[in-house]
Formats: C-alpha cells, sequence, structure tokens
C-alpha cells in the first residue's frame, strides 16, 4: 500500500466504526460486513466484490495495533493538511519534501517519535533516501526432527536433510553469469528507489527498472537465474541436548536463509519431536513409572525392583503403604548439560486379578471374614454425616 492510501482512505469509514473504536468493535465490525459482501454470498456483483476488497483491506490495517498507530499518526499530521499549505496531494506550491520535515525533526526533537513513523511509510529516514542496496540479513528457517525417548534422555546427534535456498554456488550470489557482473542501475543510481513529486510532496519508491536492487543483470546465471540463491539440498548434523522437551526448537546460527548483498545469513531453528515410550513417562528432569504391585505387596511390605533406563533399581516398600504412594530414586531421572539430575518416580498400582483359582478365593475369603471390623469408608461416611 502506498503512502498516500494512508492518508486518503478512511479505514474506519469503511468498516462503519468511530476512530476511537475498541479491537472487538473493529472485529465485530468487519465480520458482519465480510459475511454480507462475501463473493460467495454475491456471485457476479463487482460492487458487492470491491467493497469486499476494501473492507479486508481497512480490517488488515486497524487490526494490527502498530499499523493502526501508524496509520492514525499519519492522519493526525496530514488529513486536514497538517498545517501545510495545499494539504495532502493537492498541488501546494513550495515544493515541500517530507525529507525537510525529518530534518528539522531531528535537529529540533520537535517531533518525538512520529519521524521515524512517517519515514516507514515514505520510505525516508533521517532525510536520506534508504537506500536498497544495503546489506540484509536472510531470512529464518524452520524444520521439524522426530526423535526417539531415549534419544530426548540422553542426547543425540542426527543428521538432518534439508532443501532450501541458499547462494547460488555457481555465480557465488551475484547472479550475474561467471565472468561477467552487475551493472549499476542507471535510472536510480544503484540506490534502488526513485523520487517522484506528488502534489507538494515527494515519495521514493522501488525502481522498476532494477526492481529495487540497484543493480541489473545483463546475462544472468545459468543457475539460479539473475536471483543469487538457488535451491539446494544440504545435510546437517545437528547435537539434540540431554533432556531436550518436546516441541523445544534448537537454535543454529547462521544455517538459514542466505542475506542479499552480502548481508549475513538467518537462522535455522529446528523442532524437535519426541515420540513417547512405552513404560516411562517425564515431569521436568524426573522420569515417571507406574509399577503394579500385589495387596500383600503393599500390606506386608516387600522389595521391588523396577527398571531404569540405565538398568534396575531396588526399593523397599514398608508395611502398609498405600496404593497410589510415589517412591523416589534419587538420581535415576535426566541429567542436564548444567548439571541438575532429576529422579525416577515410581507410583504403586494394586493389579486386581482377573480371576482367581479356589484356593485364592477361599483364603481371601477368610481374610475378609477376619477383617470386618476394618471400614475403609468410616471416614468418608463421616464426613458426610457431618453436613
Amino acid at each position: 500500500m502506498s503512502a498516500r492510501d494512508w492518508i486518503e482512505k478512511d479505514f474506519y469509514r469503511e468498516l462503519g466504526v468511530s476512530s476511537d473504536a475498541s479491537a472487538d468493535e473493529i472485529k465485530k465490525a468487519y465480520r458482519k460486513l465480510a459475511r454480507e459482501l462475501h463473493p460467495d454470498a454475491n456471485p457476479g456483483d463487482a460492487k458487492a466484490e470491491a467493497r469486499f476488497k476494501a473492507v479486508s483491506e481497512a480490517y488488515g490495517i486497524l487490526s494490527d495495533a502498530a499499523k493502526r498507530k501508524q496509520y492514525d499518526e499519519a492522519r493526525r499530521l496530514f488529513a486536514g493538511g497538517g498545517g501545510f499549505p495545499g494539504g495532502f496531494g493537492t498541488g501546494g506550491t513550495g515544493g515541500f519534501d517530507v525529507g525537510d520535515l525529518f530534518g528539522r525533526a531531528q535537529q529540533t526533537g520537535g517531533m518525538g517519535g512520529l519521524g521515524d513513523i512517517l519515514g516507514g511509510l515514505f520510505n525516508r529516514r533521517g532525510g536520506t533516501t534508504a537506500s536498497a542496496t544495503r546489506p540484509r540479513r536472510g531470512d529464518d528457517v524452520e524444520t521439524d526432527v522426530r526423535i526417539d525417548f531415549t534419544e530426548a534422555v540422553r542426547g543425540a546427534t542426527v543428521p538432518l536433510r534439508l532443501s532450501s535456498p541458499s547462494a547460488c554456488g555457481t555465480c557465488a550470489g551475484s547472479g550475474a553469469r561467471p565472468g561477467t557482473t552487475p551493472r549499476t542501475c542507471t535510472n536510480c543510481g544503484g540506490a534502488g528507489l526513485v523520487t517522484r513529486s506528488q502534489g507538494a510532496f515527494a515519495f521514493s519508491e522501488p525502481c522498476t527498472d532494477c526492481r529495487g536492487t540497484g543493480r541489473i543483470v545483463d546475462d544472468p546465471c545459468p543457475e539460479c537465474g539473475g536471483d543469487g540463491v538457488s535451491t539446494k539440498t544440504r545435510t546437517l548434523t545437528i547435537r539434540i541436548p540431554s533432556g531436550v522437551d518436546d516441541g523445544q526448537r534448537i537454535r543454529l546460527a547462521g544455517q538459514g536463509e542466505p542475506g542479499r548483498n552480502n548481508g549475513p545469513a538467518g537462522d535455522l531453528y529446528v523442532r524437535v519431536h519426541v515420540n513417547p515410550h512405552p513404560v516411562f513417562g517425564r515431569s521436568g528432569n524426573d522420569l515417571t513409572l507406574t509399577a503394579p504391585v500385589t495387596f500383600p505387596e503393599l500390606a506386608l511390605g516387600t522389595t521391588l525392583t523396577v527398571p531404569t533406563l540405565d538398568g534396575k533399581v531396588t526399593l523397599r516398600v514398608p508395611a502398609g503403604t498405600a496404593s497410589g504412594r510415589v517412591l523416589r530414586a534419587k538420581g535415576k531421572g535426566i541429567a542436564k548439560r548444567d548439571g541438575q539430575v532429576g529422579d525416577l518416580l515410581i507410583t504403586l498400582l494394586v493389579q486386581v486379578p482377573d480371576n482367581m483359582d479356589a484356593a485364592a478365593r477361599e483364603a481371601l475369603e477368610k481374610y475378609a471374614a477376619v477383617t470386618t471390623h476394618h471400614d475403609p469408608r468410616a471416614e468418608l461416611n463421616a464426613l458426610v454425616e457431618k453436613r
């Protein structure tokens, strides 16, 4: 969207809301209009389609807090002429250049942060045309890798194959056929931007001859077609740290997309997905395990042997232990790089047999007969009766 659109278009009127409308009011108004004007609801209606596009454009600005702030600041300065002869785009005299405004703002400090806002709108910053040929950092790239539970606990080295943009190997990123070099664009002088007058103002916009690059490639590289970037498949070896969480991202600096104009490359973010383990779970740095036990083992006490990721551990279960109690095996959890080591948490759970032989049933019935004095629900019933 051009700077002129920001100032001349009334996005609030498009949505039928006031300039101090809340974000919820703006969203509600947009949804109502979008339903009424959607092309599916108005097939073949060019006016409805145009209104739908205008409403969507308005919502795109007003629903974004940062863009709305910039829009409001620009309108406050220019909508009514902003104190400048002729207003905006009306052919006022004097040849006023927005760059002068930024220059004065820096000298006097009278505009506060408004210079930055307008600099973004008009591609001007401190009265100097922003150079499109300045080094630009490459984009960040994100990919996914899946590992086993044990690899997440202990750490692992994983090969990763990526198909992503990288600097063209044939032209070394210049975009020109080997043996040739790009020439400076004569239309913009290599700045990548040209200035045009719009009434009383002057605006900078990307040069159409060089597409804003400041350079023209007369003989493009056969591999990348003049872009200086080609898609390649590469293999990286990444180190997964011990104790990595499911969904955690690992950053590899400088392994993202290549920068433009000798700018630095972006970063590569690897999102780790961990397969669940059939036996163990995880809670922070602790491993968890559910150990089935019998009622006699809990009632009489026993010595319990359970597995760990490194072998086995033996624990003493005191007599009278309740089902659901959690025992702790110190230092048998996850060891992280910072030296923290978790534990293994073992939950004891009584396992009721599906069927019993006659001898076991007879013994259990005798036990039940001699323990009739014990009511495990006595306390529960007493609390209910008090209420």
